[in-house]
C-alpha cells in the first residue's frame, strides 16, 4: 500500500497527464493503472483537475488582435484589381460582342482563404493559452515536489539524530528569571552538530525586537550558536551552528539578530553535562 502511495505522490502520474513521459513510463503507468484501482482513480482526478484548471484559466483573443490581422491582409493584398492582367489587349478589327458578365471567382478564393486565415489564427492563440497553463501547472507540481523531497530529507536528519549514538541530550532548565523555562539541546561531538528541540521546548514568547541566543559554554568563555523564536507552533528541530567541545550550554533573550556577548542578566535557560 506504501509503494501506491509513493507512486502516486511521485508525481510520474501529473506528468503522464500532461504528456510528458517516455514510451516505457506511458506503458508503466498504464499497466499501474490496470492494475491498481486507486493509481487509475487518481488519474482520473487529475485529468479533471487539468481540465477544470485549463477551462478557469482560458484566455480569448483580444478584438483588437482580430483587427490587426484583418487589416494586414487588407492592405498587403489589395483588392480584385490586382489580380487583372496587366497585357494590352490587341486593337479589335471589328466591333466585338459585348460578353455576359461573369462571377470574379477570386473574389470568393480570396473570402475562404481569409476566413481560414482567421480561424487558424484564433486556434493558435487558444492553443498557446492552453499551453502556458499546462507549463504553470508542471512548474508548480515541480515546486511542490522539490519542497516535500527537502521535508523528507530534513525529517531524516531528525530521525537519525535520534539513532545516532554519538548525540549527547540535555534538558536545559529555567533560571530565576523564568523558572518554568526548558529546552532540550542534541549535541554530537564527534560531528559537532547541535540541535535543539523545538517540539519540547517550554520558552516565554519573544516579541519582534528580541530573539533568544544559544551559547555553548567553553570552559569560562561563551560561544554563540546562533539566534531562534520561540515558535509555539513548530514541532520540528532547529539546527544551529556547530561546535567541537562544550561544558555547558544556555539561552539568553537578546536583541533582534544576537549579540556578541551574553546578557547574563537576561539567562532564561543553562544545563552542565
Amino acid at each position: 500500500m506504501e509503494d501506491i502511495k509513493a507512486y502516486i505522490e511521485s508525481g510520474i502520474l501529473e506528468l503522464y497527464v500532461l504528456g510528458d513521459v517516455s514510451h516505457e513510463e506511458k506503458l508503466e503507468v498504464e499497466a499501474m493503472a490496470a492494475k491498481h484501482p486507486a493509481i487509475k482513480a487518481e488519474l482520473e482526478e487529475i485529468e479533471k483537475s487539468l481540465e477544470l484548471y485549463a477551462k478557469a484559466n482560458e484566455v480569448d483573443p483580444a478584438e483588437n488582435l482580430r483587427d490587426r490581422i484583418l487589416n494586414s491582409l487588407v492592405v498587403n493584398l489589395g483588392d480584385d484589381r490586382n489580380f487583372a492582367s496587366k497585357e494590352k489587349a490587341p486593337e479589335p478589327k471589328v466591333i466585338p460582342f459585348e460578353k455576359p458578365k461573369t462571377t470574379n471567382i477570386y473574389k470568393y478564393a480570396f473570402a475562404a482563404c481569409l476566413a481560414l486565415l482567421i480561424a487558424s489564427v484564433i486556434a493558435l492563440i487558444s492553443v498557446y493559452n492552453r499551453l502556458q497553463v499546462s507549463n504553470n501547472l508542471v512548474a508548480s507540481l515541480q515546486s511542490q515536489n522539490q519542497k516535500f523531497a527537502n521535508t523528507v530529507s530534513f525529517k531524516d536528519d531528525e530521525i537519525g539524530v535520534l539513532r545516532d549514538r554519538s548525540y549527547k541530550v540535555i534538558r536545559m532548565g529555567g533560571t530565576p528569571k523564568s523558572p518554568d523555562a526548558g529546552l532540550s539541546v542534541a549535541w554530537s561531538p564527534v560531528k559537532k552538530k547541535v540541535w535543539i528541540d523545538m517540539a519540547d521546548a517550554k520558552m516565554p514568547a519573544n516579541d519582534q525586537a528580541h530573539q533568544y541566543q544559544l551559547w555553548a559554554i567553553v570552559g569560562k568563555t561563551p560561544v554563540s550558536l546562533g539566534v531562534f523564536d520561540a515558535d509555539t507552533t513548530s514541532k520540528d528541530m532547529k539546527q544551529m551552528q556547530s561546535i567541537a567541545s562544550a561544558d555547558a550550554f544556555a539561552v539568553t533573550l537578546e536583541k533582534r539578530g544576537g549579540s556578541p556577548t551574553p546578557t547574563m542578566d537576561a539567562m532564561v535557560v543553562i544545563g552542565k553535562f
